[in-house]
């Protein structure tokens, strides 16, 4: 086998880091006509480390973050980066060695009793998962018992309730009695976002924090976590 250049050496790694950039830059520009998928894939193929594919899309979607907060990008571009950061973690994490996504801690995800609806807390979870956070998402109409049993058996540190239903807010006080009543409360952050979700519920809860996007809950479970 004929030896290597120097030159082809650095052309290689000149194409590694074009697979990279591409991934980036593809999921912060919204790119409709990009397959992240796709591009993962050819990028493992290439040689490219998983690790660096994941570091790659965190830096799309924080970009797309920035985006959103200037106003530059809607809601529905973030449900739309959402979804294509969903695709290619899909791809990408059985090629991940145990940790790489979970490395900053595990966060326990619902929907609270009595409430549905699901979008923001799926957008949330592939956020936070981005960014490195093990999640464990429980789903919809959620009980407090569940949350619960989830933050005992996963070890979380904190949990994220989400809520739309201005009636059911009340579910949220359950949790946050539930983990007191468990002897857990002391030792896990509880965050609460959602359509019908206000500041005054913070204290009425006794929850410690309000994310208003998926943006600013990435960032508060962040500073939870360092």
């Amino acid at each position: 086998m004929a030896e290597q250049t120097p030159e082809a050496n650095h052309s290689e790694e000149a194409g590694m880091g074009g697979y990279l950039e591409r991934i980036t830059n593809s999921l912060a520009d919204l790119d409709a006509d990009a397959d992240i998928g796709a591009m993962v894939e050819e990028a493992l193929r290439a040689g490219e480390k998983a690790v660096n594919i994941l570091r790659a899309m965190s830096e799309g979607m924080v970009e797309v973050g920035k985006r959103f907060e200037r106003g530059e990008y809607y809601l529905a571009d973030l449900v739309l980066a959402g979804e294509e950061m969903k695709e290619g973690l899909k791809v990408l994490e059985p090629h991940l060695e145990a940790g790489e996504v979970g490395k900053r801690g595990t966060v326990v995800l619902c929907t609270v009793k009595g409430d549905i609806h699901d979008i923001g807390k799926n957008l949330v979870g592939t956020m936070l998962k981005s960014a490195g956070f093990r999640v464990i998402d429980l789903g919809v109409d959620v009980p407090a018992e569940r949350v619960v049993e989830a933050v005992r058996s996963e070890s979380a540190f904190a949990v994220g309730l989400s809520v739309l239903l201005t009636t059911m807010t009340g579910s949220i006080g359950e949790v946050v009695e539930a983990l007191r009543g468990a002897g857990l409360r002391d030792g896990v952050k509880v965050a609460i976002g959602g359509a019908c979700t206000t500041p005054e519920m913070v204290e009425r809860y006794g929850v410690d924090a309000l994310g208003r996007d998926a943006v600013e809950a990435v960032r508060i479970f962040s500073e939870w976590a360092a």
